[in-house]
């Protein structure tokens, strides 16, 4: 074909085509105002928090939970009664906080592949009130949080609302990396999807809905032991005709990446899951995948004049979409300090996409599991596979 290496190039460029709708999304995103409490509406709110192991600062994190301007809500975690160091914690907090309602469930009761969600399960039916906050244990908030998430509720049209969240601190290279990841690549997609379709799933550090939304689908018993629950319940709710709000409001979560290889093994696992809930969405992201075009483009075409223009393109394109998003939209001042580590992000992310696709197995609290329809399955262990009987069509 005469014409080959022009097509290739003209390929290779559809990256940059993406990169200029997730700027405009981001403009206009954070082009919007925050939102605002409304003094009218603060309906009584049960904070939901299952909780497995200690996470880093996790007194610092649950204390600001303790220090909300609200009028009346209640904290309910779940925990395991041998998780010592979580009760210790837990134990400390009730001291420390007395005028706070803060009530501890034991164990789920329930015997589920994902522990996180059964003990949801418990929470949800055992919250004293209507509306509710699902809030992971390495999350911290301003006192005005409450406010902010509750007040889109008010509006029927809102079945839930959501936020984006920054790390509280980055004191590592791998801190870094994950979060110039998370500005320029993660949430550079959620804007698009915000943009183009609007948002049907939902972040897992925050999510504010009610128990009435989470029993027309099944509630969290429906989700037990399948992964990804917080997209899960986000596209479940908005499927009843709902608005998943993503709200102009910041939460902060912990880095809890004892290493490198320790965020590529969860990165990857995430990933993997995305590849079977949304795959589309999966395969679709061979077109964002803007270094590795790139780096195709000038082998099909060894060039001083391809190089500059594909990777100048690409790294202005690149710095614009983690300027818009992480300095203009979250604030992020230090951020300058980690954009030279993008090239890199975008290496890992483009090997981890890769990576997916040969797995079949994701490893998760120390447990491997296939993902098959949607559901986690527990991988038969060796041992048992020599001495089980043979079964037609398993």
């Amino acid at each position: 074909m005469p014409y080959a290496s022009e097509v290739f190039l003209a390929i290779a460029a559809i990256p940059f085509i993406y990169y200029l709708i997730a700027l405009f999304s981001a403009w206009r995103y954070f082009g919007r105002p925050e939102t605002v409490p409304v003094e009218s509406f603060t309906p009584p709110v049960s904070i939901l928090k299952p909780v497995k192991g200690l996470d880093p600062d996790a007194y610092k994190n649950l204390a600001s939970f303790c220090r909300l301007d609200y009028p009346e809500y209640e904290i309910v975690f779940c925990v395991d009664r041998k998780d010592e160091g979580v009760l210790s914690v837990l134990a400390r907090l009730t001291e420390d906080f007395p005028k706070t309602h803060i009530r501890i469930l034991y164990g789920s009761g329930r015997q589920a592949t994902n522990d996180k969600v059964a003990k949801l399960t418990r929470l949800t039916a055992e919250a004293a009130y209507e509306h509710l906050v699902i809030s992971d244990s390495d999350v911290r908030v301003r006192p005005d949080y409450l406010r902010r998430v509750i007040a889109p509720l008010r509006d029927s049209r809102v079945g839930a609302t959501t936020c984006i969240y920054v790390p509280a601190e980055i004191t590592t290279t791998t801190d870094a990396l994950q979060n110039i990841g998370m500005v320029s690549d993660f949430y550079a997609g959620v804007l698009v999807d915000w943009q183009l379709e609007g948002i049907k799933f939902a972040l897992g550090p925050s999510i504010a809905t009610t128990r009435t939304r989470l029993t027309n689908f099944g509630g969290y018993a429906s989700l037990e032991n399948r992964p990804a629950d917080d997209l899960l319940v986000g596209r479940l709710i908005a499927e009843q005709g709902c608005e998943v709000a993503l709200l102009r409001y910041t939460i902060e979560t912990v880095c809890d990446y004892a290493s490198f290889s320790e965020l590529l093994h969860k990165r990857l696992r995430w990933i993997t899951v995305m590849r079977h809930l949304r795959p589309w969405g999966h395969l679709g992201l061979l077109l964002t995948q803007g270094l590795a075009w790139s780096l195709a483009a000038i082998a099909v075409r060894p060039a001083i004049t391809t190089a500059a223009a594909f990777l100048g393109v690409y790294l202005g394109l690149r710095v614009a979409m983690a300027w818009s998003i992480g300095i203009r939209g979250l604030r992020q001042a230090g951020l300058w300090q980690q954009m030279l580590l993008i090239p890199v992000w975008d290496a890992v992310a483009t090997g981890l996409w890769l990576a997916s696709f040969l797995r079949s197995t994701i490893r998760w609290r120390g447990a491997d599991y296939y993902i098959r329809k949607g559901h986690l399955v527990p991988v038969v262990p060796a041992k048992q596979v020599r001495t089980a009987p043979a079964r037609v069509g398993s």
